[in-house]
C-alpha cells in the first residue's frame, strides 16, 4: 500500500519524493495494485509523511556522520536511497524474512546497508547493531500494527541497547485507530491495528530514558495544496481542531 502510494506520488510533475526506486519496484511486482484502492490523495499524504521523516534523518546524520540508522518495519520503502547517507553511516533495514527476500530482488545492494530478516519484536536481531554510536530509529507505518504491550517493550529494548539518539514514528489515538479500521485501503490489506497513543508523554512514563521532543506537523499548507478538495477540507479542520490533530501524528523523542 505505502509502496504504491509513493510510486503514484513520484509520477506527479511536482513530486516531493521523486522516488524512482518505488516506481520501478511497482512495475516489477506481479500484483494488481488497484485492489488496494490507493488514490492520489493518499499517495500525496504518504509522500508528505515520508519526506518529513527523511528530512529529520538527514538533519540527524549531518550532525552525526558516524551514526547508525535503524529503519524498523521497513517494508519496501526506499528511504536509504532517498536519504543517501554518507559513507560513515551504518543503515539497518529490519522486517520479516519474506519482506527482506523481496527487497533483495527489487533493490540494488549498497555498502553499509544491513538487511535484517526478523520481526522487529524479536529481541535477538539487536545483537547485530553497534551499541556505542549515536542512532536514529525510524518506524514509519509500524506502531499501530504492534500489539499494545509489545510496542513499549520494543522501544525499551532499543534505548537500553543504544548509547544515545532519537526515535521517530507515526502514532494514532484511540479515535485514530477507529478511523484506520474504517479506511477502505487498510481494510483491503486485511491488516489489524492495536496500539494507540493518546498522550506522547505516556511513553516517558513507561520508558524513563525517553524524552519527548516534538509533535511534528507533517501537513504544511503548500503540501496540502496538492491534494483534492476533500483532503484539503480535512487538513484544514485537522489544523484547527485539537482532537483531530491527535488522530495521527509524527512523534519525536531523544534518549
Amino acid at each position: 500500500m505505502t509502496l504504491y502510494g509513493k510510486a503514484l506520488e513520484s509520477r506527479l510533475p511536482d513530486s516531493l519524493l521523486v522516488d524512482h526506486f518505488a516506481d520501478e519496484a511497482v512495475l516489477k511486482i506481479d500484483y494488481d495494485f488497484s485492489r488496494l484502492k490507493v488514490d492520489t490523495n493518499l499517495g500525496v499524504g504518504l509522500a508528505i509523511r515520508a519526506k518529513t521523516l527523511d528530512v529529520r534523518v538527514q538533519d540527524f546524520l549531518a550532525r552525526n556522520p558516524d551514526a547508525i540508522v535503524l529503519h524498523l518495519g521497513c517494508g519496501l520503502d526506499t528511504r536509504i536511497f532517498r536519504v543517501d547517507p554518507p559513507q560513515g553511516v551504518d543503515w539497518f533495514d529490519v522486517d520479516y524474512p519474506e519482506v527482506i527476500e523481496l527487497r533483495r530482488k527489487l533493490y540494488p545492494s549498497r555498502d553499509h546497508c544491513h538487511l535484517v530478516a526478523s520481526s522487529v519484536t524479536e529481541p535477538g536481531w539487536l545483537a547485530q547493531v553497534p551499541r556505542n554510536r549515536p542512532a536514529i530509529v525510524v518506524a514509519e507505518g509500524l506502531t499501530p500494527y504492534l500489539p499494545a504491550d509489545e510496542g513499549p517493550r520494543l522501544f525499551a529494548r532499543l534505548v537500553s541497547h543504544l548509547a544515545s539518539g532519537e526515535l521517530m514514528f507515526d502514532a494514532y489515538s484511540r479515535f485514530g485507530l477507529k478511523l484506520l479500521r474504517l479506511n477502505p485501503t487498510i481494510k483491503a490489506t486485511g491488516a489489524q491495528v492495536h496500539w494507540a497513543i493518546d498522550d506522547p508523554h505516556e511513553l516517558e512514563l513507561a520508558i524513563p530514558k525517553l524524552r519527548f521532543v516534538e509533535d511534528i506537523s507533517a501537513y504544511k499548507p503548500e503540501h496540502a495544496a496538492r491534494m483534492g478538495w476533500s483532503a484539503k477540507l480535512f487538513i484544514r479542520l485537522w489544523r484547527h481542531i485539537p482532537a483531530l490533530r491527535k488522530v495521527g501524528r509524527l512523534l519525536r523523542y531523544r534518549f
